[in-house]
């Protein structure tokens, strides 16, 4: 990768969500329906996302420009060997185009929730990809609860920073969910639900 290259890609500092094993056909082929489960597919998503909300906050390049580049060429791409689950394109197109639409809305929700000392346009530029692509899920995707969603931006965090920025997304995120959607968080996250004796 060149130096002009290493600027616009964010990359995780830990190698999650990656296939083990062959990844069969040709060299260089990939599984369009992202060669994991759904759950892992959608994992990849937000961290794609992610990466691709950086890239045009960084470079300010076209979100469709991005989208596009993203969807071809990075979703569940192979890097130093490793095959990584390709996300699940429309959840991430959804995301990077909610975030960059109603970036305005999205920014509002954040400023109330982050501390006045950090600002929205003074967070380092991936802390603050991540919480926006947060904040626009929770407000958005109902039919997913803020929990699940908060615990996979918190991983996300995990994958690019080591020190206290997955704890400050975690509470940022908590706050935006407890303004959009305090309803949803009294009742029981799904993913934790006992199984049933039946």
């Amino acid at each position: 990768m060149s130096n002009d290259d290493a600027g616009s890609r964010a990359t995780p500092k830990r190698a999650s969500g990656k296939t083990g094993g062959k990844s069969g056909g040709k060299s260089g082929s990939r599984n369009r329906t992202g060669g994991g489960s759904a759950k892992a597919r959608r994992k990849a998503a937000r961290l794609g996302a992610v990466q691709a909300l950086y890239q045009i906050d960084l470079t300010g390049a076209p979100v469709e420009t991005v989208v596009g580049e993203f969807v071809a060429h990075r979703l569940g791409e192979e890097i130093d060997g490793a095959k990584f689950v390709a996300g699940d394109p429309q959840l991430f197109s959804d995301i990077v185009r909610g975030v960059i639409h109603r970036l305005p809305e999205v920014d509002s929700v954040l400023t109330a929730a982050l501390d006045p000392r950090f600002p929205v346009d003074r967070l380092e530029l991936l802390l603050r990809a991540i919480l926006r692509a947060g904040a626009y899920e929770i407000a958005v995707h109902l039919d997913t609860h803020p929990r699940i969603i908060i615990s996979e931006y918190v991983d996300v965090g995990h994958a690019f920073f080591a020190g206290r920025e997955p704890a400050m997304v975690n509470g940022v995120l908590d706050h935006v969910a407890r303004a959009l959607r305090a309803d949803d968080l009294a009742k029981p996250d799904p993913s934790r639900a006992a199984p049933s004796a039946t």
